[in-house]
């Protein structure tokens, strides 16, 4: 399966901006394998990144984001599946993508958050399973626009829509 998935990139489009990811088949196969399947199937396209904190990190995947009437509900869904730990030696540093969770480790699922600083309290805790190529200045917008108050204060005032998630496998040479 790891081989499968060498070379494989995700193309985030949001609009805040593109962000490009690879991913490491090597270090967590199937959080890579279910991305690329959920992405491949749509599940991200029309999600919002419902959870903000600059410096720290963005978060999205959850499905109930795509209803805005549903604020409630954001950061409770998922795809109806779970996906075992696969903690590794990543770094949680600016750039590394890594799976959302509930205190269960094997409660992985869609959700996801990408780094926009170092975050090594979570080393070893969380799925690492790729990491930014590009799109630095969509991660700043993302993650340093305005938030409510209340709560943790990691609510954004307009949630930035993912548009669309495109896998680019690598193709043979004929």
């Amino acid at each position: 399966m790891t081989d499968s998935y060498q070379g494989v990139t995700a193309t985030i489009e949001t609009n805040s901006g593109t962000i490009t990811l690879e991913f490491f088949p090597d270090k967590a196969p199937k959080h890579v394998a279910n991305f690329v399947a959920l992405a491949e199937q749509g599940f991200y396209n029309g999600t919002r990144f419902h959870r903000t904190i600059p410096g720290f990190m963005i978060q999205g995947g959850c499905p109930n984001t795509k209803d805005l009437g549903q604020a409630n509900r954001w950061g409770t869904g998922g795809p109806g599946h779970s996906v075992d730990a696969e903690f590794n030696d990543t770094p949680h540093v600016r750039g590394i993508f890594s799976m959302a969770r509930s205190n269960d480790p094997n409660s992985a699922g869609s959700q996801f958050f990408l780094c926009h600083g170092e975050a090594s309290f979570l080393d070893g805790q969380y799925t690492a399973f790729g990491r930014m190529l590009s799109g630095d200045e969509a991660l700043d917008a993302i993650a340093n626009a305005p938030t409510k108050p209340g709560g943790e204060g990691s609510t954004p005032v307009e949630p930035v829509e993912i548009t669309s998630v495109t896998i680019q496998r690598v193709t043979a040479e004929a």
